[in-house]
């Protein structure tokens, strides 16, 4: 097959669309929409978020050394919107999105948002000054899930968040599943088994 050659961009797809709320002293929590966050190291469980230097946050989170990742489900997709759209210099976005600021043990400043499904609370290990974007990399210190999505043997079952993706300008509801890790080399009776859990 023959590619078309185009210039090098961020097209990587889909993403996350996640809520980070943050604060620090003097500064009323915000939230910002980021879609450009990831998963750097497993141990200790590290994650990556970058964002903008001239964004409201960049420098709340510069300055508390801390944010809150919260994953977004479908009913809170349009305040995700809202938060990426809006800027935290003009609008109180818990008030303007009815969301709830809830205390985080391991936060100084940064509540999580109430509303959303799962947070990872993280603290900020190195800033790389990257160009338009700075990344802040940081060690997740703690985490807090809904009790709707874990399941009658206490694991977390992420379907029931009904999480949201990013792709190109467009958000999108997760589908089907279509594997599992390792689904390549399972035998034909655990790949049966997996999948009928899956659905």
């Amino acid at each position: 097959m023959a590619f078309e050659l185009l210039k090098p961009g961020t097209l990587l797809c889909p993403v996350p669309a996640v809520m980070v709320s943050c604060a620090s002293e003097g500064e009323k929590p915000n939230i910002i929409t980021i879609a450009w966050a990831g998963t750097v190291c497993s141990q200790p469980p590290m994650v990556s978020i970058s964002v903008r230097k001239e964004r409201h946050s960049h420098h709340i989170i510069r300055e508390s050394g801390e944010f809150v990742i919260n994953l977004v489900g479908r009913n809170q997709l349009k305040a995700c919107d809202f938060c990426g759209v809006k800027s935290g210099r003009d609008v109180d976005k818990f008030s303007a999105c009815g969301l709830t600021a809830v205390d985080v043990p391991e936060m100084q400043y940064t509540p999580a948002i109430g509303e959303s499904p799962l947070y990872l609370a993280c603290k900020v290990e190195h800033v790389l000054e990257l160009g338009s974007h700075d990344a802040f990399v940081a060690r997740i210190v703690g985490m807090g899930v809904a009790p709707e999505i874990m399941d009658e043997n206490g694991k977390i079952d992420l379907r029931r968040a009904e999480l949201t993706a990013y792709s190109h300008g467009t958000y999108y509801a997760l589908g089907e599943a279509m594997g599992f890790f390792g689904y390549s080399v399972a035998s034909d009776e655990v790949l049966k088994r997996r999948m009928k859990d899956l659905r």
